[in-house]
């Protein structure tokens, strides 16, 4: 019987290999990224400075440079982790812009569209939430604006848009990027919060 079990261990070992190659030969190589660059190599000069016990620039606090390595950690366990789409919820009183997939009859020269996402809803699950807009005189807790802008975040984040009791936005985790006009190829246009109920398509919502 020997003989007939290693024959059957072999075969399942090799029926595994098969079905695993193409899982290994599609898994995305995580340092041709360039959100995984950047997050893995400010990482490293934020861990190197609390080695060394030097705060770099813009930084005025142990506690805060402890603060941006968290985050960063964070930002990066959900690259890695690559848990599928970015859902965005609305737990605002307020109608929100999103950024998402540009559709195929589109005729737009920007690389995503913008789309209103209502009080209290929440983007599908199957559909990316790739950012928020922040119109040029919105409050954002933490954020210091000063014109319109873009915060990008990281595919995989279940990103929650909540208010706080002065009328500002407050999202649960921090953008991994904030973009001005002319830094990306996306539609930032220079306009207040008012306007932004010009004829945008809804995002798809659960």
């Amino acid at each position: 019987m020997k003989p007939l079990k290693t024959i059957l261990v072999c075969l399942v070992v090799l029926i595994n290999l098969l079905i695993a190659q193409p899982a290994f030969a599609d898994a995305p190589k995580l340092d041709k990224k360039p959100d995984y660059q950047q997050i893995t190599a400010t990482l490293s000069e934020l861990l190197q400075a609390r080695a060394t016990q030097q705060l770099p620039e813009g930084i005025s606090s142990s506690q805060e440079l402890q603060q941006k390595i968290t985050e960063l950690q964070y930002q990066r366990y959900i690259v890695e982790s690559g848990k599928g789409v970015t859902e965005c919820f609305n737990n605002t009183g307020r109608t929100i812009a999103v950024y998402g997939p540009t559709g195929k009859k589109s005729t737009s020269k920007f690389d995503n569209t913008l789309y209103l996402l209502p009080s209290g809803a929440a983007t599908d699950d199957d559909w990316t939430c790739e950012g928020v807009f922040l119109p040029s005189d919105l409050k954002v807790a933490g954020l210091d604006l000063g014109s319109a802008s873009a915060a990008k975040f990281l595919s995989g984040t279940r990103l929650t848009i909540s208010e706080t009791p002065d009328g500002a936005i407050e999202f649960n985790l921090p953008p991994a990027r904030l973009f001005k006009a002319g830094d990306v190829n996306w539609d930032i246009p220079d306009v207040t919060e008012a306007d932004l109920n010009r004829q945008l398509p809804q995002a798809p919502t659960d």
